[in-house]
């Protein structure tokens, strides 16, 4: 079946971001040569390089756009679903949607639950990610759990559009990376009789403007550009490093006992000291392209200084300048335990100690950092 793709003023616009198309210049988004009009469905000269050669060009997107788009919301009446990444929660939050989506119910979707380790307690978990949301000041009609990738709760997904719906358009809006599109896709593959799928890609900014997308009942699902947020590493780090950041498979903990005094590098991306508190345990969950690496912390300045992208890595030697110089920061652990240590972008710490501790984060400035209640 062909189908034509529109955005939010009804003009032809890429099946793959949503930007309007246009022949005039490459530098902006939608940009189609000439010679690639017959193409059906229409994608723009960006995403046809993401699909087939996983190569993105650089266009530029006013962060104003993507909060114009999320404005508009409240003067419609709609299902509002806000897809978050739980491997980077608090990351990919979007701070202060409430006040974006005035009056209409927003359903919140919880994805990558298959990187936790089975053994987890989903009910608990959803607990965690209520309590979360509410101190966030978000209202929400219901929580799913879901790994868009694997399928995993997707049925879930699926029956809390049904009931909450009713009959209205849809939403979708998320920060990059989130598995946004991915989810997206799942309903145009198995719930629509769409042929097409949008772009999908590792890397922020996929999609551009908002693809609305037709329901058998009039209706649509409109899918929102991701919003970028400085404050995730995953938005700062070159795009060779991206893929280490992101894990694909479930997390496998490392546990480090410490002594104070010792420091944990995380490549040339992150630093963790152990400055004050008893011996106790550490759990780390990132992704496997990252190889923590430990030392005495009267040794971590000049460790860091002459091995910086060369056995701390990633990034390379080459890569590692494009970062931003790190900021510290101070966090003490309360006595009583229950503490992860949250780095956005590169996963978290959790402290199994009961006894407190004082510890000391470096990270690229202005990437968040904080304590927070054990997601585990």
């Amino acid at each position: 079946m062909s189908q034509l793709f529109t955005n939010e003023n009804n003009s032809l616009s890429c099946a793959g971001c949503g930007a309007k198309l246009q022949t005039e210049s490459s530098a902006l988004p939608g940009y189609l040569p000439a010679t690639a009009k017959p193409r059906d469905p229409s994608i723009c000269q960006r995403c046809f390089r993401i699909k087939n050669y996983n190569d993105v060009s650089e266009v530029t997107i006013d962060q104003n756009e993507f909060l114009r788009l999320l404005g508009g919301i409240s003067a419609t009446n709609s299902l509002v679903v806000h897809i978050v990444d739980l491997f980077d929660f608090e990351g990919s939050l979007i701070s202060g949607l409430q006040r974006f989506v005035g009056n209409n119910p927003v359903l919140l979707v919880v994805n990558k639950v298959d990187l936790l380790p089975k053994v987890t307690n989903l009910n608990r978990l959803r607990n965690w990610v209520q309590k979360q949301a509410k101190q966030e000041g978000l209202r929400t009609v219901d929580i799913v759990l879901c790994s868009a990738l694997r399928s995993t709760g997707f049925d879930h997904v699926i029956e809390a559009l049904d009931r909450y719906r009713k009959g209205r358009d849809v939403y979708v809006v998320g920060a990059t990376n989130v598995g946004k599109s991915t989810l997206i896709n799942r309903l145009i593959r198995d719930y629509s009789d769409l042929g097409n799928e949008l772009t999908t890609s590792r890397y922020p900014g996929t999609t551009l403007s908002a693809v609305h997308i037709p329901l058998d009942d009039g209706k649509s699902i409109i899918d929102t550009p991701g919003i970028v947020y400085p404050s995730r590493l995953t938005e700062l780090v070159p795009g060779k490093v991206l893929q280490a950041l992101l894990p694909e498979q479930t997390l496998k903990p490392l546990v480090y006992q410490l002594n104070e005094q010792q420091t944990l590098f995380f490549g040339a991306l992150a630093r963790f000291d152990f400055k004050e508190g008893e011996r106790q345990s550490f759990t780390v969950y990132i992704a496997g392209g990252i190889k923590p690496h430990r030392t005495k912390l009267e040794r971590a300045d000049e460790l860091y200084a002459n091995h910086r992208g060369t056995l701390l890595t990633p990034p390379t030697a080459e890569e590692v300048n494009e970062l931003p110089a790190w900021t510290r920061h101070s966090l003490r652990i309360p006595r009583g335990g229950g503490q992860d240590i949250f780095i956005s972008g590169l996963g978290w710490i959790q402290a199994n100690g009961t006894s407190g501790a004082l510890v000391d984060v470096y990270a690229p400035k202005g990437v968040k950092v904080l304590l927070r209640e054990s997601l585990i």
